[in-house]
């Protein structure tokens, strides 16, 4: 998303709603003091805008990382997340690299006292025709609350890869 160009056009959108609403008082239109309010939206709506094109949600990425998709997160310490059955052990790697800094968040909370949250990365293989399985490629531990890289420990699964299809 690019909040700079969003809060660019809702500030040409505030001007002209000011500039309509001085235009009002000044020719005492009827419809006056509901352009005040629309000003005054537009102005929130404007200051919200630049707020979040501050970069508040901007992502470090991972080299070599794909394109995954959160398939299940309990809220606290367990994730999965699913990639294509193309990948490769270095890819799934970088990708769960990639979903550790995503979804990182100091208010994930561990269950059970587990202080770990672990995300596990899957994809879908058919083995015969109208039959899936879901084949588990690696998994990714890191210390809850913590984001230092040097604690964060990678497992890939060397059987798993020799079950995905070649292409």
């Amino acid at each position: 998303m690019d909040f700079a160009t969003y809060t660019q056009w809702s500030g040409y959108g505030t001007l002209f709603a000011v500039v309509l609403t001085v235009l009002a008082f000044a020719f005492k239109w009827g419809f006056r003091f509901r352009l005040v309010g629309i000003s005054g939206f537009m102005l929130v709506l404007t200051t919200g805008l630049f707020g979040l094109s501050l970069g508040l949600f901007e992502r470090a990425e991972i080299p070599g990382s794909v394109k995954f998709n959160r398939v299940y997160d309990n809220g606290a310490n367990q994730i999965v997340i699913t990639v294509e059955p193309t990948v490769t052990p270095t890819e799934v790697e970088a990708t769960l690299l990639q979903a550790a800094n995503t979804y990182f968040s100091f208010g994930r909370g561990g269950n059970n006292g587990d202080n770990q949250m672990k995300i596990r990365a899957r994809t879908l293989i058919h083995p015969e025709p109208g039959q899936s399985k879901p084949l588990y490629l690696g998994e990714l531990r890191r210390p809850l609350g913590v984001k230092s890289d040097e604690q964060i420990k990678v497992e890939l699964s060397k059987k798993a890869f020799a079950q995905l299809p070649q292409s």
